[in-house]
């Protein structure tokens, strides 16, 4: 039980630190702002190029994964826009029920991977990663793109994809990986930006997190998070332990698949016309119910895998 104490309690003593530094210390949200865009655009993808350059693709189920992971998604989409039809939500309050249902907070997948697997469980959250990331990624972009009275353009929705700076290292990963890893220096070196991530990155979470905003549509919000913390992850190992996959692979799918939505989505939701204030409920709301259910997903692993 230590280990698992010591992987939590930091991941959710940041938020709460977070949270904490934006209310006393740094109440400037421009401050918050300008370390936001520092994590998307340069830590973070660090973090990506470096932990999935780093893996031998030959060795590792990705194909697996894959499969247990998009099909997850896919179900848990399909079952967003139901959960939203059924409350009669508008188009705008549907995509944020959506990234409530399908988007996830990685970088507390890589502090709990990195203190309980270390490099090993890195790489495959990694890898587990740049297989999500390009699934919701298409998915929500589109849902923006498709409704709210404006004109669906394939190709601008295809180029908003492919630019998105952890798209794009996901992509330059799984490149590197390929060609053999990254040359002598330069993987140091993304490896101290992304370690930098996820200090920096929690932080910037918990400092977005709002318990007064869970009082908006509260039955919706319980929905929602039972769909992404409950409903999602467990879909994920009942598909990985038919698919067979080794216990470590199929750990790391179920953490990352368990993962409240990301922070950043209540951004998301404000710039492309969605509901933001639902999205910050729903936001909170599941990162106030993942400091129980992500234990608990990694002890049933363990127990049904036999994993050490």
């Amino acid at each position: 039980m230590m280990p698992y104490v010591d992987a939590f309690v930091p991941a959710f003593g940041l938020l709460a630190l977070g949270a904490l530094l934006k209310r006393r210390l740094l109440p400037d949200d421009a401050v918050w702002a300008g370390i936001e865009r520092l994590i998307f655009w340069v830590l973070l993808p660090a973090l990506l190029v470096a932990a999935i350059g780093s893996v031998r693709l030959g060795e590792l189920p990705v194909l697996g994964m894959m499969a247990a992971i998009w099909t997850a998604l896919a179900i848990g989409t399909a079952a967003s826009l139901l959960i939203a039809r059924g409350f009669r939500q508008p188009h705008g309050a549907m995509t944020s029920v959506l990234m409530g249902g399908i988007r996830f907070n990685n970088l507390i997948g890589f502090a709990v991977a990195g203190a309980l697997f270390g490099a090993p469980g890195v790489a495959l959250g990694a890898v587990a990663t740049g297989l999500i990331v390009p699934f919701v990624q298409f998915v929500t972009n589109t849902a923006f793109a498709a409704g709210g009275g404006r004109r669906f353009q394939p190709w601008a929705v295809l180029r908003q994809i492919l630019l998105n700076p952890l798209m794009l290292a996901c992509l330059v990963g799984f490149a590197v990986a390929w060609a053999g890893g990254l040359p002598p220096g330069i993987k140091p070196l993304l490896e101290s930006l992304g370690r930098a991530s996820v200090a920096l990155g929690l932080l910037a979470v918990g400092a977005a997190l709002s318990v007064s905003a869970m009082a908006d549509r509260v039955a919706l919000q319980l929905i929602t998070s039972a769909l992404k913390l409950i409903v999602m992850p467990g879909l994920t190992l009942l598909l990985c332990l038919w698919l067979g996959l080794e216990p470590l692979s199929t750990a790391m799918a179920v953490l990352f698949m368990a993962l409240p939505t990301a922070a950043t989505s209540y951004v998301m939701a404000r710039a492309m016309g969605g509901d933001a204030p639902l999205m910050a409920a729903i936001t909170s709301t599941e990162h106030l119910f993942a400091m129980v259910s992500l234990p608990l997903w990694l002890l049933l692993v363990k127990r049904l895998t036999g994993l050490g």
